[in-house]
């Protein structure tokens, strides 16, 4: 067996087929129903949905917390469901823009099997279908990069992440996000038997590490420490995502760490340049990962303060300082919001515009009426931006 190569155990494949067999909501916009979408079934529709197209899938592999999940049989909340997003990538040919486009309609397409019972599914177009259950969409196309990532919305934050990969160059950010779970083999075992997998029949599974070495990203897993090569290479720098393993204490395993910081926060600014486009990621960021949860996110800005402080480097002081004030704004409307006073505004009416009474002499009343009203802003939900390829 390779370096970096680990066939799973009885108790990782059961973790796998209880991930596989569990329904995850597919949120709809406006008066569009909520899909329950199992992954195993909706992955048997998709390969069937991209054979129509002419797509040949090489295979399908999962990926991310949900793959580190599943291998970290060892952790003390290993009952606990810790992943976020279901990562899921199609190894496929994407050669020319309509391959990207056929990989789009049969995502689309795979959606409508799970659409409720009385639904008019041929009416409902792949345009409506997307501004309807699609978060995300991207293609990313290049010298070293040519992929495509399609994301169906969650409330909740655990979104249904499908990549079509024909090549892509970085494929982690760290150790313990690089294993990738080779599905095909559980799969063909779907098709081929309704049998429960039990520790004397289940199917053989095979993992890797695209960090490298399995046992050593294994324990990188197990014992919360951060590693990983050539941070300058990431978008983004891996920076926000440190943060967040910081917050969960996980550990760097380099004594040298901070000058991996300093690659980090320079990679960050030379993608986000300007003030706004570090707002917007790091929004973005939270609102994807601490879902709900303002102490948390209080807590990882504080962790993102201190590192940009001592790590950032390529900055001019005014630049670095006016993102520590960034940071530290965002985390001070979440510590202590602003709460607005109500505020009416009367007119006093002229006595003019008052009838006589019955006497011929006008009302002494002083009497006023309504100009308007200021009350405490509820900032209407931001509509999610789809952009589409």
């Amino acid at each position: 067996m390779k370096k970096n190569q680990h066939m799973l155990t009885f108790e990782e494949v059961s973790r796998l087929d209880d991930v596989l067999g569990t329904a995850i909501l597919v949120h709809g916009r406006g008066n569009f129903p909520t899909l329950e979408v199992k992954p195993k079934s909706f992955i048997k529709i998709l390969q069937t949905q991209l054979a129509d197209q002419e797509i040949i899938v090489q295979d399908v592999r999962l990926n991310g917390s949900t793959a580190s999940y599943i291998l970290n049989a060892e952790d003390e909340l290993k009952d606990a469901q810790v992943y976020n997003d279901l990562d899921l990538i199609f190894n496929v040919e994407l050669k020319s823009h309509s391959h990207f486009q056929q990989v789009k309609t049969a995502v689309l397409d795979s959606l409508k099997d799970f659409l409720p019972d009385g639904v008019s599914k041929e009416r409902i177009t792949s345009c409506t279908l997307k501004e309807a259950y699609v978060r995300k969409m991207v293609k990313v196309t290049n010298s070293q990069d040519n992929w495509s990532l399609i994301t169906l919305t969650n409330n909740d934050g655990r979104h249904i992440e499908l990549k079509f990969v024909d090549n892509m160059r970085r494929k982690f950010e760290f150790s313990i996000d690089s294993f990738q779970i080779i599905l095909d083999t559980i799969l063909n075992f779907y098709n081929l038997t309704d049998v429960e997998i039990t520790s004397t029949l289940y199917p053989t599974v095979a993992a890797e590490s695209v960090y490298g070495d399995f046992d050593e990203a294994k324990r990188h897993l197990v014992e919360k420490l951060i590693a990983t090569k050539n941070p300058e290479e990431i978008r983004g720098g891996g920076l926000l995502k440190y943060c967040n393993l910081l917050l969960k204490h996980f550990s760097p395993v380099d004594p040298d760490y901070k000058t991996m910081e300093k690659y980090m926060c320079s990679r960050f600014f030379i993608d986000f340049k300007d003030i706004y486009s570090q707002q917007e990621k790091l929004e973005k960021y939270m609102d994807s990962h601490f879902i709900h949860n303002n102490s948390q996110k209080y807590e990882y800005l504080m962790i993102l303060y201190e590192v940009v402080e001592s790590s950032t480097v390529c900055l001019m002081n005014h630049e670095r300082r006016q993102t520590l004030q960034l940071i530290s704004s965002i985390a001070n409307r979440l510590r202590c919001p602003r709460k607005y006073q109500k505020i009416t505004v009367f007119y006093s009416i002229p006595n003019f515009m008052y009838g006589s009474g019955t006497n011929g002499t006008s009302n002494p009343q002083q009497e006023y009426v309504v100009l308007s009203k200021w009350e405490s802003p509820t900032p209407d939900e931001e509509p999610m931006a789809v952009s589409c390829y």
